[in-house]
């Protein structure tokens, strides 16, 4: 409401914030989060995030207790473990090897009161058909980090959202077998084949694809920070780089970047490679939004190097870099990722709107990066 004229109640604090600018609160589209973590987010400003993957009992009483007022933490809206083809990527996935399977792993998670559903690169069209069927059945959205799925399969069976730009290039080959051969062998050999694929893609097909994605009102997580720091693994800057001075000795330890990248088998070739991929991956986001395809800021946080919070500005930054406004990319990061969330209420400075603010010392519209200058923040009211 107007100051002018507006009664406060009895007991209310009254906070002056004249000469500041306000946003709504932050929303991080792909996380993965960790208790530790939690007050870092709202202290950069993010009131929301969309966790994709954890332990599914641990990830969701989390969220409970979140919710319940037990800690001082952002919003955590939950897919609780992903659902993964044979064989799981990871131990605490689920696999499933058939439809009945597939079915069976969508139930499990909407009685579990899960959020929104999140399917791994192992999951063949053959399997996503049942799945997304099944999560309809619930009125439960499914996202993909695809790999044995191109994304244009994936967006005519019905996915809602696509993590990472995966299925792309897959999309767009002529011989997407070769990819496939790759996501089967490993993790690693699939991401590695995928990222640096993407250098030689064309544009015409890549504006094609862009169109088709948006046109099917699938919502893109391209988490360009992921892409950006693991192009960058061979630059010790990347390694020292500032925020990560926020982040706990043992969490570095743990993350033990120099372990993942000889488990990778990355090469000075390999990271030249993924760097030079990176100007498509930009092209095919300013084609996607120029179509009006919704774009949502993500961050994988808080895997290696991507900082819970603080790595959400910096995909802000680099979705400036890629060819949107200030205000586009603060859109990606509040309206967009709250439609995303279905969570009308959040993303919005309006009245009848939660109070999920942040109080900014600079203007971002000015300059992105200013959207670190956080000098207040306001959740759940």
């Amino acid at each position: 409401a107007p100051r002018e004229g507006f009664t406060l109640p009895k007991g209310t604090v009254e906070v002056d914030v004249t000469g500041t600018w306000i946003i709504p609160g932050l929303i991080d589209g792909h996380a993965h989060v960790e208790r530790w973590a939690l007050t870092r987010y709202l202290a950069a400003g993010v009131t929301a995030v969309r966790d994709v993957h954890g332990e599914e009992d641990s990830i969701l009483a989390l969220r409970e207790e979140a919710s319940l007022g037990g800690l001082v933490a952002p919003r955590i809206y939950s897919a609780g473990a992903m659902i993964d083809g044979a064989p799981a990527t990871y131990k605490d996935a689920t696999e499933v090897r058939t439809a009945d399977q597939a079915r069976r792993a969508v139930d499990v998670r909407a009685v579990a009161g899960v959020d929104v559903i999140k399917i791994y690169t192992h999951i063949t069209p053959e399997l996503l058909r049942p799945l997304i069927d099944e999560a309809g059945n619930f009125n439960l959205k499914v996202t993909a980090h695809l790999g044995l799925t191109d994304a244009l399969t994936a967006a005519k069976m019905g996915v809602a959202s696509i993590e990472h730009l995966s299925g792309i290039p897959e999309a767009i080959s002529r011989t997407p077998q070769k990819f496939y051969a790759e996501h089967k062998a490993s993790f690693f050999r699939g991401w590695t084949y995928f990222e640096k694929s993407w250098a030689g893609l064309d544009s015409a097909s890549l504006s094609q694809a862009a169109v088709a994605l948006a046109e099917a009102r699938v919502a893109s997580i391209p988490t360009l920070v992921l892409h950006e720091t693991f192009s960058r693994l061979d630059d010790p800057a990347t390694l020292n780089q500032p925020d990560l001075k926020t982040v706990p000795d043992s969490i570095m330890r743990r993350w033990d970047v120099p372990g993942m990248v000889k488990r990778a088998g990355w090469t000075t070739a390999d990271f030249q490679a993924f760097r030079a991929s990176r100007s498509n991956q930009d092209l095919f986001l300013r084609a996607f939004r120029a179509a009006g395809g919704r774009i949502v800021a993500g961050t994988d946080a808080s895997n290696q190097l991507l900082v819970p919070g603080l790595s959400l500005h910096t995909e802000l930054v680099l979705l400036v870099n890629a060819g949107l406004t200030p205000s586009d990319a603060i859109q990606t990061a509040t309206h967009n990722a709250a439609q995303l969330l279905g969570a009308d209420s959040l993303g919005l400075i309006a009245p009848g709107k939660v109070a999920d603010l942040v109080i900014l010392k600079t203007n971002p519209l000015a300059d992105i990066h200013n959207t670190r200058t956080v000098q207040r923040v306001m959740v759940r009211g």
